[in-house]
């Protein structure tokens, strides 16, 4: 079974909180993240929208783009009025062979929001979830259709968090919208992440190997304390630094026959935690397991043409 390991370039430039961002280059982020061996990187604000801008870059830091967020918003928005703003994501990606468009929904999401308290992130009832999955299952047919897939990203503070209501989204989803499963969004939603890739390996496409710091997630007063506070404070974190058994999980995706993607998406205080030191320590962890599981992890970073 073969394996690519990435990287986010939140680790040096957080959009959200902008005091947890490294003052580096594009270029300096790519190196640093290939010299400790990712041969990908999802992109970032820091990337130019022009393929032709954009591959040279890429080609010299020896990196494939693996991936990037698109700010949905179906769950209040009309799947025409998404169209128009992924449309010209949708034909930069495919220019530089990326493999999907994360859909992270935006709507009604309290996660960009510092005044919010984890407890007041939105919910949908039963029929809401129904029709929310349905428009998003109708947007992933359409985004294929395109030539560029998505892969859903379940959220702390959005509509989809828990364990319970990524269940339910899946089962009023459709194959048209493959799943990114998060095993620190799961695990910090107080998800079982093993059982959630017994329940739905079948559609998992991309895979988010964030790591947590439980002793702070399990410190934080909800009601007071926001999503980006718990960031600050240091929740996330790489593999080999945290909480999370990443021997048993990416066990877990062999046993299905998982192929592609597993990458690093680890936000934190570049100061505390730095990037270089931190890819290190994630890339060896993730070498060390990915061994032990039987997987080939791929070591060409930009693809040959």
């Amino acid at each position: 079974m073969k394996a690519k390991l990435g990287m986010s370039p939140i680790a040096w430039w957080n959009d959200d909180l902008p005091e947890l961002s490294d003052d580096v280059s594009l270029e300096e982020c790519l190196r640093q993240s290939r010299s400790a061996g990712f041969t990908g990187m999802e992109m970032g604000r820091r990337f130019p929208s022009d393929p032709q801008v954009m591959l040279p870059i890429l080609k010299a830091a020896d990196v494939t783009l693996c991936g990037g967020w698109f700010s949905g918003t179906l769950v209040d928005e009309n799947i025409e009025a998404n169209k128009d703003r992924i449309a010209p994501m949708i034909e930069l990606f495919k220019a530089v062979d990326a493999p999907c468009i994360v859909y992270g929904e935006v709507g009604r999401s309290i996660q960009g929001d510092r005044s919010k308290p984890l407890a007041t992130k939105p919910k949908l009832a039963d029929d809401e979830m129904m029709a929310y999955a349905r428009r998003v299952t109708a947007f992933g047919e359409w985004c294929a259709e395109q030539g560029m897939p998505l892969a859903y990203h379940h959220h702390m503070a959005a509509v989809v968090e828990t364990e319970t209501e990524l269940d339910a989204f899946m089962r009023n989803s459709g194959e048209g919208i493959p799943l990114l499963l998060d095993a620190g969004h799961l695990a910090f939603a107080g998800g079982d992440v093993l059982r959630a890739i017994d329940n739905h390996h079948a559609r998992i496409t991309h895979v988010h190997v964030k790591d947590v710091r439980m002793e702070v997630i399990d410190g934080l007063d909800r009601t007071r304390q926001s999503f980006l506070d718990a960031v600050a404070l240091g929740a996330f974190t790489v593999p080999g630094d945290g909480s999370l058994d990443f021997e048993r999980i990416v066990q877990k995706f062999a046993d299905y026959g998982y192929e592609g993607w597993f990458v690093v998406e680890a936000e934190q205080d570049p100061r505390k935690n730095p990037p270089l030191k931190m890819a290190e320590v994630g890339h060896k962890e993730l070498m060390r397991v990915m061994t032990a599981a039987g997987y080939t992890v791929e070591t060409q970073g930009f693809p040959n043409r």
